[in-house]
């Protein structure tokens, strides 16, 4: 499973290229309010106007650093509005995506935010990736699969003796769901690159293609999900969260 880089981003088309080109690779959609940086020039799909709470005074997103302050003004119209942009962008992408997911705001980072998540996920057949509590418990009571436990993100191991630690964690992965938010890709070496996390990058790229993983994989039993499971389940308790 991989993400779908979130659609207002400059890669994106590349990304949804790729995904055309491998129909049987399941990928969810990185839905996004923000951008990361200064240097990052993303803007809403949607004229900026039509969502005027969402963005600074150039017509952009705001920052990861300025997330305060959008969760203070961002309209639950606007943020709708922008949310239904970018999967149409994938829809007329002709793809079909399994699940939602969120950058930097964690479900969403305001309840009637991941409200209007669950709604969409519902309204187009998906699942949603529901990070934390109390979000995790009410999906819980909606009969909905989420994680059991606080995942492992990959940015938060450090980059010298990764593959023990997750050759450690597996041996000690508890019953139940679980998720790991890895980061596996190849890039530049050069130190200007080093902000982008490369090294994290390539140690999860190097530990997820070795042959030793998937040993301790079937060693403890640990059957690898895609979303797809998941999407069939929350697909058939959709009806619960129709707006």
């Amino acid at each position: 499973m991989v993400p779908c880089p979130a659609a207002p981003c400059p890669a994106a088309d590349e990304a949804l290229r790729l995904l055309r080109a491998a129909p049987e690779v399941p990928f969810g959609i990185h839905l996004t309010l923000t951008r990361d940086g200064p240097a990052h020039r993303w803007a809403p799909i949607s004229a900026p106007q039509q969502v005027p709470s969402l963005v600074d005074e150039e017509g952009l997103f705001r920052t990861s650093a300025a997330v305060p302050e959008l969760l203070e003004r961002a309209r639950l119209e606007d943020v709708e509005r922008a949310l239904r942009a970018q999967l149409d962008v994938v829809a007329r992408a002709g793809l079909t995506p399994t699940h939602l997911d969120w950058h930097v705001l964690a479900d969403g980072g305001r309840a009637d935010v991941l409200e209007l998540t669950l709604a969409l996920a519902a309204e187009h057949g998906m699942a949603a990736r529901v990070w934390l509590e109390p979000a995790r418990s009410a999906a819980r009571r909606r009969g909905l699969p989420v994680l059991d436990r606080d995942f492992v993100d990959s940015f938060a191991l450090d980059v010298d003796g990764k593959a023990e630690r997750y050759l450690q964690l597996l041996r000690e992965l508890p019953t139940g769901l679980s998720e790991w938010a890895v980061h596996p890709a190849v890039g530049p070496e050069t130190a200007a690159e080093a902000d982008l996390g490369w090294a994290v990058r390539r140690s999860d790229h190097d530990f997820l293609l070795s042959p030793r993983a998937h040993e301790v994989l079937e060693e403890e039993g640990i059957v690898v999900l895609d979303y797809r499971p998941l999407q069939e389940a929350w697909s058939a308790a959709g009806a619960g969260f129709e707006r």
